[in-house]
């Protein structure tokens, strides 16, 4: 195969892949513009009563409690938690304080239509650790991060789709997560920032900051 069959069979992947992207995109919205206003605020009132019971939920740790540096990285500030339900498979997880998020497990592609600060935020803190620590595979995780969401009382449809694009089109922060900690990049803070312009490429150059 000549040079130039080479760069035609490149190319020709990269155009697939962005193709495969943009039809998931229009496949994402046309699946969330389908969601009735009327279930939605079904949803949330039989979420009222989910709310007063979360401290309750044995599978749910503490709630969700984050520190955001200047360039929307954040730090969490209490630890939290999810064990599986009878009938759940999987092991639990904790994730400690002090671990830096940015929700990068999720893709950014998807980020105008699924925004990680959504109900699902808790989920993703969790996923997220998984995605850096990679102690179990990808697939197991991703799972778990549906389990949770579950656990969430998110609506079907939205666990659906937010765990759709994950499998999708998680490889690539799985495969950066494994490259930045083989050159050394640690996740989990002793200290927090104190100054609310301090950013995390800033911080995270003070070896001293860090748990681990």
């Amino acid at each position: 195969m000549s040079q130039g069959d080479l760069r035609m069979t490149d190319e020709t992947k990269r155009l697939s892949r962005r193709r495969f992207v943009a039809a998931s995109v229009v496949s994402l919205t046309s699946i969330l513009s389908f969601l009735p206003v009327k279930a939605e605020e079904e949803t949330r009132q039989e979420r009222d009563p989910w709310l007063d019971k979360l401290t309750n939920r044995k599978s749910l740790g503490a709630p969700l409690s984050l520190l955001r540096f200047a360039d929307a990285v954040y730090v969490l500030t209490k630890p939290i938690a999810w064990a599986p339900n009878p009938g759940q498979p999987h092991k639990g997880v904790e994730v400690p304080a002090g671990f830096v998020t940015d929700f990068g497990s999720l893709p950014r592609v998807f980020w105008s239509l699924l925004r990680p600060s959504d109900e699902y935020a808790y989920a993703a803190v969790i996923h997220d650790y998984l995605y850096w620590t990679q102690d179990r595979s990808r697939e197991e995780s991703d799972q778990v991060f549906r389990l949770v969401m579950e656990d969430l009382s998110i609506s079907p449809t939205m666990i659906l789709t937010v765990y759709q694009a994950v499998r999708s089109f998680g490889d690539g922060a799985w495969d950066s997560n494994a490259k930045l900690k083989a050159n050394g990049e640690k996740r989990v803070l002793k200290m927090f920032p104190t100054d609310p312009s301090t950013t995390w490429d800033a911080f995270k150059k003070h070896p001293e900051v860090f748990a681990e």
